[in-house]
Parts: C-alpha cells; sequence; structure tokens
C-alpha cells in the first residue's frame, strides 16, 4: 500500500505546485448574505396553500404579508415549502419562523436541495441526524448555521411535526453567497486528454479535486497510461470511487503490484461528490465526500514506465492496458483542479495541452428521474392498471439493504387469485395464486439487497410468464402456469393499506423498505409527480422524488476488524475471528494481563492477552506462569546459545530477535507489569565488550526505543558496566566486565536486564570476534514480567465529599468504562463526565442497584441492573458499561447484562467537555464511600493511587482483598492480604500452587513407606500456634477428616494406617475384591469395626477419590464425589494419643493388627497417591516437600509424580516422574558452556578424573543418560542453517555436559 502511494503521487502528480486557489479547503470569506428576502414571488412554491393570503410568496422572514406566512391546505407530513434561488448557490445558514401573530408553526423539519428541483437529496447534520428542530412559538426566529454549506438552486423545507394546536405555518430565511464553478458534461463517449511538461516535477506536494455526478454505476474518472501494461486509474465501480493502480508483471513480484483503495458508496444518485487527493511528501490524503483514506509512502519510485499525459472521462485507446473493464464517464464534472491547473477552463479556452475526444459540454444535464423512497413497513404505493387484459407487462428498478419484502401484489381480474412479487434472501420471486389450482413460482436474480439499482421486468400474457432481472437473460426465468392472466385494476408496490382486504393487496412478506424509480405499467411510465400531487394513484408514508438510502457501513463503525453488513434501519458487525465482542466488536474476549487471568482462577499456560483492551492494539499469546507472583513470559526467535566468529567493527555481527507482537504491544505489556527482566549471556574467548581507550564499545545491544545500551546484565545504564563490575568480582579488577580482561580462556558476563524502559532487546551487535583465538557466543532469555500494578491500583474514598478529577473523557462514537468497586455505603457515584447537554455517569443507586445514565443529544437514557443481594457487602464487585453508536450495556459480576438499544437516525456522540470526577460528583452530591480499583476507560487504565495520594479526603489503595477472593483459596488454604492482592496459604493444605488446587501426587514402589510421626510434631510445634500442635500423646480425638486420592491395579492393598501409643489405630485397605473397607480399632480389647463400600472393584488403575469424615460414633464416607454413605461405631469414639500415619507398607510393630489389615501390609501399597490431608496435616506433600523440617520418614522406592492428574490406565507407564533426591537448585549455565568449551590442559585432566568415574558407575546409568540425553536434544530449538561443523560440535558437547550434571543429581546423591 506504502509502495502504491509513492508511485501515484510521483509519478502521476508531476505539475508543480504553484498556485493552487483552495476550493475544498473551506471557505475563508463572509458566506452569510439573505438569499431569500429579495425573491420574487414566482420563486416560491408549495405543496398547497390554504388561502391566497397563506401563499408560499409570503413566506420570507420577518415580514406580515398576507396572513404572515405560508400555511398548507392540511396540515400533514407531505407538505413542503419551495425556494427556488435562480442559479447554484451556496447556502450556510437557515433559519424559521412560525405564522405572524398565529397559532402556527413548525417544531421539527427536513431540509432538502436539488440543482433541478427534481431527485432531491435530504441535509444531514450528522452521520444520522436528519432533522432540524424548529420554532415554539410563531415569532421568535430560530437559526441553524450549516455543519457543511449546501451548493444547490432550489432549497425544500418539508415540516415533520407543528404546534398541535394550529397549524403548520413558516416563514423562512437562507444565508449563503453566490456559488462560481466550471462545470464540464460528459456523455459517456468522449473524454478530456491532457499533455504536460515533463520537466515540471520538483513538486513537493502534488493535490487533484473535483466534483462529480452521475445516474451511472460505473465510469472511468482519470486514466494514466504507460508501458507494459502499467497503469493508474481512478474510476466509478459498483457506485463505490476505486483508485488503482497496476504494475507490468514483468518488473516486480509483490502483492503491491496490483492496488484497489475503494472509498464512498452509492456515488451513483445523480448528486455531487467531491474527491481531493493530496500528497505532501511521504504522506497521503484520499478523501471522496467527508471520508479520507491516510497513507504513509515508504516504498520505490522506479516501477511505473508511464506517458506524460492523462485522460479524464475515459481512455484514450481502450483495451491498451488490457485490465480496464470499465465504461467510459456519463455525468459531469466540477471544478476540476489538477496541481492549481484548472483543467475544464483550459477545455473552454481551446488550450493547446487539452484535447477533447467526443462531445463534451459546459452546462450539467439533469436526467428526468423521480425515484420514491418507502420509508417503513407501512408505505405502499397504489398506481392504476387497465382491467381484463390478457396481458401484463410491469418494469421498475429498486435499491434495497433488505433481503427481503414485498415489491408488488395486484389482484387478478374478476377473480380471488393474483400475483405477487417480493423479495426473498437476495432474489426477486414471482408467485401465481388462484383458489383450486397450484401456485406457481419464477424466481430470477441474486444479491440483489447490495444496494445497487437492480432492474425488474415482468411480462404475462395468457399463461405464458417471464421475468428478467438487469437485463440479463441468464438470470430470467420463463414458465407456463396453470391458469389465465387478465390484467387487476391497481397495482400495489412495496406495500398494502392498511384499510384493504387481502383479496386485494396480499403481503405475506413484510413491507419493502428501500427505492424504486422508473415503474412502467403496460409500457407505459407512470408519472410520480402526478401521483404525489394526489392527481393520480394513492400511497402513504412516502417520499417522493428522492431517494433517501443510506450505506450505514460508510464510514465502518465495526472497530478491529469487524465486518459490517447492513439492512435498510441499521447495521450489523461480525466479530468473529477478530478477539473482539460486542455489537461493534468493541470489547475484547481477553484479559488484559496474566494477573487478571489468575484472578479468574486461572492455571499456569498459554493465553490470549490483549494489553490495551479496548484499544487499537490486538491481542498476543503468552505463557502465564501462575505462581504466587504471576509471570507473563514472552518468548523469542532466537533462544539457542549462539556462536560468532569473524566479526569486527566494519562487518559486525548483528541479530535479530523477533517476538510474537508488534513493539506496542510489548511496550504496553511492560508498562502493565511491576517488573519485567530479561536474561543476557554473553560468553567470550578474547572478545571484549567495552573499549576504554577511544570510548567506543565492542558490543552493544538495542532495546525498543531503538538507542543503542552498553551496559548488560546485573548493571544499570548510567553504570555502564556488567554485573561483575558492580559486585567487585571481575576476574580483573582493572576491568568492569570479566570479558574486558581479553583472556584466551573462555569466561562470561552473565546477568539479568531490568530497566524496563529499554526492554525488550530488539538487536545484538557484536564485533571483536576476528583475531587469532577470539570466538564469543550469546543467549538471549525470554522476556519476564511480574504482576500487573494497574489490576490493583486502587483508592479509598472516605468522605462524600472527596473525589479524584481527571481530564476528559474522550469516547464519542464508541467508550467502555470497567472497575471493581466494594462499600458498605448505600449508594454514591462512581463516575460522571459532563458536557454542554450530553453527560455519562455511573453510580450505585440502592444497595442492590448500579445504573448508567448518559445522554448523548437523544434525550437522557438510564440503564439499570437489579442485584439478588446486596452489593454494599464490603466485598469487591465488578461493573463494566460500554456505549457506541449501536447501543449502550451496563453489566454487574456476572449478573445478566443489560442492553439500551439506540435510535437508528439519532445523535451519535457524546460530546463531553468537563473533566472526569470519579468518586463524585461536580456539585460534591451523592459521593460515593468506598474503593474502587483497576478503574480502566476505553482499555486505558486510570492511575488512581497517584491522584489520590494529593488528594484530601482520598487514599491510595484499598486493604481487605480476602473478603472478596479468599473463596480462590481451595482444599485448606489460607488467604493472606497483600497491598497489591492477596496469596493463598498453602501450609496446612495437601495441595500446593497459588491457590492451592495443584495435586501432590507420589508412585509407591514394592515395600516403600513413609512414615509421619505426630508425637515429634508435638515436641517441635508445641510453643507454636501451629495445628499441628494439636497431636501430642495427651491429645484424644473424637473426629478425624481425611482426604485422599488413589490409584492401583494391586489387591489387597493398604491405602493409609494411623496408629497411637495404646495399639488403637485406624487402617484403609481395598480388600482382595477390591472393595474398600475401613478398619477403627479404638477399644484394644475388642475386635475392629468394619465399614465396607462395596461399590465395585476400586483396584482398576483409575483414580478414585476417598473423603473420610467421623465425628464421635457417626462415620461418613464419600468416593468420587457420589452421595455421602453414613455409619456408625459400635466400640469406643475416643482415639488416643495418636502416634504416627503410614503410607505404603507398615515397617514397625504389627502384632496387635487385624489378619486382614496385614495381608493388605504385605505388599504395602504400589500405585499411587494424592493429596492425602489427615486433620491438618498433609504427610504426603511433607514427605516430598519439606522432609528436612517435618517429622517425616522415607523408605523404598518414592517419587514424586503427577499421577493424582492423569487419567490412563496405569500409571506406572505414564507418569513423568523425579527421584525425591533430585532437589539441588537450579544450574548456572555459565559454568556448562566454561567447561565445554574450555581448552587448557587444566580442564583435561579433571575431565579424564571425571571419565573414570562414569567407567565405575556405567552399569547402573548408561541407559538413562541415552534417554536423557535423547529428551534433551529433542526438546532443542534448531539453529540457522548456517551454523558450521565446529558450532554444532560445540552445541553437543554443551548437551553431553548437561546431561551429565542432571544425572549427577539424580544418582550420586
Amino acid at each position: 500500500m506504502d509502495s502504491f502511494a509513492q508511485i501515484f503521487f510521483k509519478l502521476v502528480f508531476l505539475i508543480p505546485f504553484h498556485h493552487w486557489n483552495i476550493l475544498a479547503a473551506g471557505n475563508k470569506y463572509n458566506c452569510d448574505d439573505q438569499l431569500v428576502s429579495g425573491l420574487p414571488q414566482s420563486s416560491f412554491s408549495s405543496s398547497s396553500e390554504l388561502s391566497s393570503s397563506h401563499s408560499p410568496g409570503f413566506a420570507r422572514l420577518n415580514r406580515r404579508d398576507g396572513a404572515g406566512g405560508w400555511t398548507p391546505l392540511i396540515s400533514n407530513k407531505y407538505q413542503w415549502l419551495q425556494i427556488d434561488l435562480g442559479e447554484r448557490t451556496e447556502i450556510t445558514a437557515v433559519a424559521t419562523q412560525g405564522g405572524y401573530g398565529s397559532s402556527d408553526w413548525v417544531t421539527s423539519y427536513l431540509l432538502m436541495f436539488s440543482d433541478s428541483g427534481r431527485n432531491w437529496k435530504q441535509y444531514r447534520q450528522e452521520e444520522s441526524i436528519w432533522a432540524f428542530s424548529g420554532n415554539t412559538n410563531a415569532d421568535n426566529v430560530v437559526y441553524y448555521k450549516l455543519q457543511h454549506s449546501i451548493k444547490a438552486r432550489f432549497l425544500r423545507f418539508v415540516p415533520l411535526d407543528w404546534n398541535h394546536n394550529g397549524r403548520i405555518g413558516m416563514r423562512i430565511e437562507a444565508y449563503g453567497c453566490t456559488y462560481r464553478s466550471e462545470v464540464a458534461d460528459f456523455d459517456g463517449k468522449s473524454f478530456l486528454l491532457y499533455r504536460f511538461n515533463p520537466k515540471s516535477t520538483t513538486a513537493l506536494k502534488d493535490v487533484i479535486s473535483l466534483k462529480f455526478k452521475t445516474i451511472q454505476r460505473d465510469g472511468i474518472l482519470l486514466h494514466r497510461e504507460g508501458q507494459n501494461g502499467d497503469h493508474i486509474t481512478l474510476a466509478l465501480a459498483n457506485g463505490k470511487l476505486s483508485l488503482l493502480i497496476n504494475i507490468g508483471d514483468a518488473k516486480i513480484y509483490s502483492t503491491d503490484a496490483q492496488i484497489n483503495i475503494t472509498l464512498g458508496s452509492l456515488l451513483d444518485d445523480q448528486h455531487w461528490h467531491s474527491v481531493l487527493i493530496e500528497h505532501f511528501n511521504n504522506q497521503v490524503n484520499f478523501t471522496v465526500d467527508k471520508h479520507t483514506h491516510h497513507f504513509h509512502a515508504k516504498g520505490e519510485f522506479n516501477y511505473l514506465d508511464l506517458d506524460y499525459e492523462l485522460s479524464f472521462g475515459g481512455i484514450p485507446v481502450p483495451g491498451k492496458s488490457g485490465l480496464i473493464p470499465w465504461k467510459n464517464f456519463h455525468g459531469c464534472f466540477e471544478n476540476l483542479y489538477y496541481n492549481g491547473v484548472n483543467i475544464i477552463d483550459l477545455a473552454k479556452r481551446q488550450k493547446p495541452q487539452i484535447n477533447i475526444m467526443g462531445n463534451i459540454s459546459f452546462s450539467c444535464s439533469e436526467p428526468p428521474i423521480v425515484p420514491v423512497t418507502f420509508l417503513n413497513p407501512n408505505s405502499y404505493l397504489a398506481l392504476p392498471g387497465t382491467s381484463g387484459q390478457d396481458e401484463v407487462s410491469i418494469s421498475f428498478q429498486f435499491r434495497t439493504w433488505n433481503n427481503e419484502g414485498l415489491l408488488l401484489s395486484s389482484k387478478l381480474y374478476q377473480t380471488s387469485g393474483g400475483l405477487l412479487m417480493y423479495l426473498s434472501d437476495g432474489k426477486v420471486k414471482v408467485s401465481f395464486y388462484k383458489p383450486g389450482k397450484v401456485q406457481s413460482d419464477l424466481t430470477a436474480g441474486a444479491e440483489l439487497h447490495n444496494g445497487q439499482w437492480h432492474s425488474v421486468s415482468l411480462f404475462a400474457k395468457k399463461n405464458r410468464v417471464s421475468l428478467v432481472v438487469d437485463n440479463d437473460v441468464t438470470s430470467s426465468s420463463h414458465a407456463s402456469i396453470p391458469m389465465q392472466m387478465l390484467s387487476g385494476d391497481t397495482y400495489y408496490f412495496g406495500g398494502c393499506p392498511v384499510h384493504v382486504n387481502s383479496s386485494e393487496c396480499k403481503n405475506p412478506f413484510g413491507g419493502f423498505l428501500g427505492c424504486m424509480k422508473k415503474i412502467s405499467i403496460d409500457n407505459s411510465e407512470m408519472d410520480l409527480i402526478s401521483v404525489q400531487q394526489n392527481s393520480m394513484g394513492n400511497f402513504s408514508d412516502l417520499q417522493i422524488d428522492l431517494c433517501g438510502i443510506v450505506d450505514r457501513c460508510l464510514p465502518n463503525y465495526c472497530e478491529h476488524g469487524g465486518e459490517c453488513s447492513q439492512s435498510w434501519n441499521s447495521f450489523y458487525c461480525n466479530c468473529a475471528n477478530t478477539g473482539y465482542m460486542g455489537a461493534t466488536c468493541h470489547y475484547s474476549i481477553y484479559e488484559q494481563s496474566c494477573e487478571a487471568y489468575k484472578h479468574r482462577g486461572n492455571t499456569s499456560g498459554f493465553y490470549y492477552i490483549d494489553s490495551d483492551g479496548s484499544g487499537p492494539l490486538g491481542p498476543f499469546l503468552v505463557y502465564c506462569n501462575m505462581t504466587d507472583t504471576t509471570w507473563t513470559i514472552i518468548q523469542h526467535n532466537n533462544t539457542e546459545l549462539s556462536r560468532v566468529k569473524n566479526a569486527n567493527r566494519e562487518n559486525p555481527h548483528t541479530v535479530f530477535f523477533k517476538y510474537p507482537a508488534m513493539l506496542e504491544q510489548l511496550q504496553a505489556t511492560i508498562n502493565h507489569a511491576e517488573h519485567c527482566e530479561q536474561e543476557l549471556a554473553y560468553y567470550c574467548k578474547k572478545s571484549r565488550l567495552s573499549n576504554k581507550q577511544d570510548g567506543i564499545p565492542f558490543s552493544w545491544w538495542i532495546g525498543k526505543v531503538n538507542e543503542t545500551q552498553t551496559y548488560w546484565g546485573g548493571s544499570k545504564p548510567d553504570v555502564q558496566k556488567c554485573a561483575c563490575g558492580i559486585q567487585g568480582s571481575c576476574i580483573d579488577s582493572q576491568h568492569d566486565c570479566n570479558c574486558d580482561a581479553d583472556r584466551n580462556e573462555w569466561t562470561n558476563d552473565t546477568g539479568v536486564l531490568t530497566y524496563k524502559e529499554h526492554l525488550p532487546v530488539t538487536k545484538i551487535f557484536i564485533t571483536d570476534t576476528d583475531r587469532p583465538n577470539s570466538e564469543a557466543a550469546y543467549k538471549l532469555g525470554p522476556l519476564l514480567c511480574q504482576g500487573d500494578r494497574e489490576f490493583w491500583n486502587a483508592a479509598s474514598f472516605n468522605t462524600e465529599a472527596s473525589y479524584l478529577h481527571f481530564p476528559t473523557f474522550h469516547g464519542e462514537l464508541s467508550a467502555d468504562v470497567s472497575f471493581f468497586f466494594k462499600t458498605t455505603a448505600s449508594s454514591g457515584v462512581f463516575l460522571e463526565n459532563l458536557g454542554i447537554k450530553d453527560f455519562i455517569r455511573i453510580e450505585l443507586h440502592s444497595p442492590t442497584e448500579v445504573t448508567l445514565s448518559f445522554d448523548v443529544g437523544n434525550g437522557a437514557n438510564e440503564i439499570i441492573v437489579q442485584s439478588p443481594t446486596p452489593l454494599n457487602d464490603n466485598q469487591w464487585h465488578y461493573v463494566k458499561a460500554e456505549r457506541n453508536i449501536k447501543e449502550a450495556s451496563l453489566q454487574v459480576d456476572q449478573l445478566p447484562q443489560r442492553i439500551h438499544t439506540a435510535p437508528p437516525d439519532g445523535h451519535i456522540r457524546l460530546q463531553l467537555n468537563s473533566q472526569l470526577f470519579v468518586g463524585g460528583t461536580a456539585s460534591r452530591q451523592k459521593g460515593f464511600l468506598g474503593c474502587i480499583r483497576s478503574l480502566q476507560l476505553n482499555g486505558e487504565a486510570i492511575d488512581l493511587e497517584e491522584r489520590a495520594n494529593v488528594t484530601p479526603g482520598v487514599k491510595p489503595g484499598c486493604p481487605g482483598h480476602c473478603s472478596s477472593y479468599g473463596n480462590m483459596c481451595h482444599n485448606g488454604g489460607k488467604c493472606k492480604e497483600k497491598y497489591n492482592g492477596f496469596s493463598c496459604d498453602c501450609t496446612f493444605s495437601a495441595y500446593t500452587g497459588p491457590f492451592c488446587k495443584k495435586e501432590i501426587s507420589a508412585y509407591f514402589g514394592a515395600g516403600s513407606s513413609v512414615t509421619y510421626n505426630f508425637q515429634e510434631t508435638y515436641s517441635l510445634a508445641k510453643n507454636s500456634s501451629s495445628h499441628a500442635a494439636s497431636f501430642h500423646p495427651d491429645m484424644t480425638l473424637t473426629r478425624e477428616a481425611i482426604a485422599f486420592t488413589f490409584r492401583t491395579t494391586r489387591i489387597p492393598s493398604l491405602l493409609l494406617y494411623v496408629n497411637s501409643f495404646y495399639k488403637e489405630y485406624l487402617s484403609v485397605i481395598l480388600a482382595k475384591n477390591g472393595s474398600l473397607q475401613i478398619r477403627y480399632k479404638l477399644d484394644s480389647h475388642q475386635d475392629p469395626d468394619i465399614f465396607s463400600i462395596n461399590f465395585r472393584s476400586m483396584a482398576d488403575g483409575q483414580l478414585h477419590h476417598v473423603k473420610i469424615n467421623r465425628e464421635e460414633e457417626k462415620l461418613f464416607v464419600e468416593l468420587n464425589q457420589n452421595e455421602k454413605i453414613k455409619f456408625f461405631l459400635s466400640s469406643d469414639t475416643q482415639f488416643n494419643s495418636v502416634k504416627s500415619l503410614i503410607l505404603g507398607k507398615i515397617l514397625g510393630d504389627t502384632n496387635y493388627v487385624d489378619p486382614d489389615t496385614l495381608k493388605a501390609n504385605s505388599l504395602g501399597f504400589i500405585g499411587c497417591l494424592s493429596s492425602i490431608q489427615f486433620n491438618h496435616v498433609a504427610p504426603l506433600k511433607a514427605a516430598l516437600h519439606h522432609s528436612s523440617s517435618f517429622p517425616v520418614t522415607v523408605k523404598g522406592h518414592f517419587i514424586e509424580s503427577n499421577c493424582g492428574t492423569l487419567t490412563g490406565a496405569d500409571s506406572t507407564s505414564s507418569e513423568t516422574t523425579h527421584s525425591l533426591a533430585d532437589h539441588s537448585g537450579p544450574i548456572d549455565e555459565g559454568e556448562p558452556l566454561a567447561n565445554a568449551i574450555r581448552s587448557d590442559s587444566a580442564i583435561i585432566g579433571g575431565v579424564i578424573a571425571v571419565a573414570i568415574f562414569i567407567l565405575l558407575c556405567i552399569a547402573a546409568i548408561a541407559v538413562r543418560i541415552h534417554k536423557k540425553k535423547s529428551a534433551y536434544k529433542k526438546k532443542e530449538v534448531k539453529g540457522s542453517e548456517k551454523e558450521d561443523s565446529a558450532e554444532t560440535a560445540l552445541k553437543n558437547e554443551l548437551n553431553v555436559q548437561n546431561t551429565v550434571n542432571e544425572n549427577q543429581k539424580e544418582y550420586f546423591f
């Protein structure tokens, strides 16, 4: 697109810009003369007059002649007052009065204009406002300055409403000035050819401006052509203006070789349309009427080979380019200027630069067209026909956006049958019906609801019928019908009158909404002006002599790439695959940060984030690591360790890093974050970073602001050092970086870059690797960002008079507001912004009501959301409000969204000018008491805390998050308050993770055992407030709460065993038949109570969830979330002096244990146990994660696993495991690299020693090493194809070194 703009304006507009006389840039002169007061009586006309003293000639402003104004015979919506100004005039303002000294005045009216007194056009104040507000009494003058001036000869005032205690009465005035123009009329076969001097190519600014009018939807306006098929064309195509460029296919192969930019719509309406194309430097503006497309040119200029002549209205040699299918232009040009040169004036004066080809006149002819508009479903037009004829011939043209509607209905002669013509699914269908006969249908055309004019012709004679659409034989239909056709006496177009019965006019399809013209019955065109004058036919709710169709998709109000479609009264946005939702695709379906996802309860994974919400930046994919602090991880395209040789300052090694998002998107994400970092590792051997001699660095990097940075990880921007220079640990104290020591051995400068304003790293330049034995390697980690400072940004409002104020909220066409609030007050205003008349306000109206109030000029509107529970419960509640030109909506928490639909033809702009008040109003009444958090306006976060710091009565932040978010801590996790948010303490939960929802599971091998000793827990915790202190020898338990998950295929099996110092115990086993058994022995002198749940065999390799709750003698068991089963203990209810809990195999004294438990214990447990909770103790979690700080003993093969989350049949074959011994910390990446690429002899000796040690253990670990090595290689990202064999060998060596280190951790513990 950019290359197109340069090509077009550098090579087409080659004439220098000398003295372009601005005609399209607005008026800088006075244009407010009175235009009506001096006109003769003959210049006034009207639809009717009450009497000669109420004639239109008495309608001059402030005059008292006659009856003191114009009044029609009947006051209805079909009356009009018309002024002939004598010639085309520029009108800039209008004014109205009522009839002098009467009760007659108009309260609203339409203003129409025309060049010929036919084919009128309605004036619109805004995009969709037609009506002007009129008078409220007879004598006051209401004056309107037009937003854009009218150029026309005729004005027509059409009353819409009036004083109902009187009649229509008007006196009017128009203001403006003389309008001068040059006009040329092209007959569809002619054109102008303009030749210019090729040496005139020095212009910095190129401009072309013109106006045109036509009834043809296709035609060439401007064309320039060259060799090899090159051409540039400005043409009408289907009523739209297209700017096209074609570059010969032998020159370049890119998408820019053929470009088509389209603007405007419905331009074949025989009204003037303006075109302005401006080029200044690389900026290009292409404007049609009020709609502008902007370009910024960057591309090459040398592709086109064009001649030094331009044609207007046609092509000199049709078909020369081979790619132009359009007709010559048929219509009028006005004020055609080309870099200040008046082309039409040159043609009129027959200057040699201009050749006139064909018949061109210098006045504009007006074709006698009278269109009619069907405004609503009640509209109809009844026209007479000749009854009893055996031949029916009807034709007309129509245009509409609706795919359905009645076109024509007529009763046949002397029968109850008839014919129907209607639109269905964008096709024309004709049906003939008659009682006792099979209905006959014909169909023709397709996609006829595209807003274009389409012709329809129906011819029937006797029983033969033909239907033709658009004069296209391929789009026609012919049939024989089983009835004799005799024409009726009336044809109803567009609909049926309310008072006419269905036998006269049948309409089962709904009324037609659109325009018709050129209606012919029996080969005779109907005079619609006679219909308007009530001398022929009948009609209702029509506008005669104009087509009021509007393209509601121009401009396209669907945001973020949404597709616009329309009907007659509205438009619709298809938001599929945009990432946005709502009536105009305004609101993002994605959260703005990983922090927001986390607090919706999401776990770690890949998510799309939309950093600016409803703003222009789109969503992109990141990885969210949901820990206590949320990390956003953004990867780039070059994550491998990469080696560099043979680079110097003249030929630096340059690395580009590409991220899955634009820099603007990354910038928004970084701005949201509390902290961002990126690790940069630089490994060097005789390769320096900085240069103290001349101050020019040897290596540097570029961040997002495209500035050179010479500091490295672990340092700060103003220090210009490496991490070792900051820490004082460099290998040479004379230098601030390890690499600057310039040693002939490998070292590194590795650290984390944390200065947000410079991240992410986008480029690295390396130069010092061209000396002997000089080389370097680098590795850049992903961009890591922590938290979301906007999500918790809050303010506390402590008095009703307190508020925060911010700049005016700008959301003229679309606006959204979202925030969290919590309060104990019953009411209060959240925010308010006022305009002169417009306003927007969101408030807590009552404890159960939130309201959105606004006015955009159509009157105040209010949306109310009712909550079934009070909202002043001191918990966080979420409010989201949106207002666009189609609708307004309000949602609170997860309650149903409330929507208010905007009127189709009302004011659409929300115009505000005061400050935005948050937490109060401009009047300081109805202030809000409580907290507001995470306030977003159109996706942009408002910094409440910064303003609260300097505002009396308001404090930054808001405590008490756990009252709202505490329920997000699951499985016994406890909510802990933080200044910015909260965290979940999982200390006494069997689960882990940010919300205590992540299962902790382990695989138990044969004979393995985990013992948790409560006695030792007591001795360690008796002086603390820990729940573990509840277990001690003196404590007697009368209730237990046990929960765990298991998976096994072995029976019998021991799942859980708890014993005491008094030979009492609890065992949970799987019996021989696979049933679950719970055995309580709480009396050492009696046999245990046995409770069996014969649900089915639970040794089926599937996960089973078990919950056991005892309350004295009552026992409740729940399996797999099924209904609880209730049992009763028959022995004692006291569990005395609990000693230990055992998982797997009992290794201690079992003399007092019953035989079935002993059988289950013979092999212990083989399989998976997960998330084990015994009251407030999590023994499995303690064994896996806290074995050094808890009294837990582990024996045998016991491995942490994810088996508690898998659904496979056998965890032993599907789980991914980590050795319990593998608990060492992260490895320093610098050391393996140094070990791998260091070549001195000292290291060789070390390698030999390590090799001997490995050989001693090879039988035990060879297979394991091979597996680890293969897995590591598979996870690597493939490197560049340009890597040499030495670099590949280096990476392989690193892989082996890393593998050895990993296996040392696992096996040499």
